[in-house]
């Protein structure tokens, strides 16, 4: 009868445990006071009657406010929906254009790619900032900062899914003859379609949730709302927002996934 041989003990089976030490202590440092941001755990010990309060009203809300949310939630989804469908029309191209299989030519690639890490780089809360002071006050610098948000986001994610893809078909489409152009729109253009859907879904659904942040800088939609209601403390208005903007999410999120469903 042999005997088994037991196989020795994988090493480094320390590394994890040792990484989630480090990364206990540095954060561990980093809430020390004059080290890091310094976390003051005791300030919710001693304002705990005041978060008390606050919490007490926003479990509270005022349904007799509702009439004044429904013209402010709409123009808001209205501003969602405005800036998806622009940044979508804009994403698209500029996704074959930042994508290494759909545009071969290395110069024009790379200036796309930096103009889109340009766009990244800025919040959207400051791209509204300064397109309220350029246009006004209201809808058109949110839906403006929305669309700048998306092709920030779809562009990226689109063409890196382009980048992954097979490059075989596209491929058999240089060496019949096809142009680029012709290669992108029959080609790639099926394969990509169901990912930039998705993807648009997806931001549609951020940009419910940045509308409602936009409008504190004067933006439009909701914002507006929940900056005037909060400067003159009234939480109990503000839950019944919050809760709005809730079953919106909620909604859109059950929509989203169904619509995904089908693209799989």
């Amino acid at each position: 009868m042999t005997s088994l041989t037991v196989p020795p003990r994988p090493r480094g089976r320390w590394m994890p445990w040792t990484a989630a030490l480090v990364i206990v202590a540095v954060t561990v440092v980093m809430c020390l006071p004059g080290v890091g941001v310094g976390l003051d755990v005791a300030a919710i010990a001693r304002n705990w009657q005041q978060g008390a309060l606050r919490i007490v009203e926003l479990l509270t809300p005022d349904w007799t406010f509702f009439p004044r949310t429904v013209g402010p939630i709409l123009e808001t989804l209205q501003m969602a929906v405005i800036g998806t469908a622009v940044g979508a029309a804009i994403s698209l191209p500029v996704s074959f254009w930042a994508a290494r299989p759909t545009n071969p030519f290395t110069p024009t690639r790379a200036l796309v790619r930096g103009i889109l890490n340009v766009i990244r780089a800025v919040p959207e809360l400051v791209y509204a900032a300064v397109l309220v002071a350029m246009v006004g006050v209201g809808a058109l610098p949110g839906i403006l900062a929305l669309v700048l948000f998306n092709v920030g986001i779809v562009v990226k994610l689109v063409s890196e899914s382009i980048d992954a893809t097979d490059a075989g078909p596209l491929e058999a489409g240089r060496a019949a003859g096809g142009t680029q152009a012709q290669i992108n729109r029959t080609i790639a253009l099926p394969d990509t379609w169901p990912t930039f859907v998705s993807q648009t879904l997806y931001v549609f659904e951020l940009n419910v949730r940045a509308s409602t942040v936009l409008g504190l800088v004067g933006a439009g939609g909701i914002g507006l709302l929940i900056d005037a209601v909060r400067t003159y403390y009234r939480y109990d208005q503000l839950s019944l927002v919050i809760l709005e903007i809730l079953v919106i999410v909620v909604v859109l999120d059950t929509v989203s996934d169904a619509i995904r469903r089908r693209l799989v």
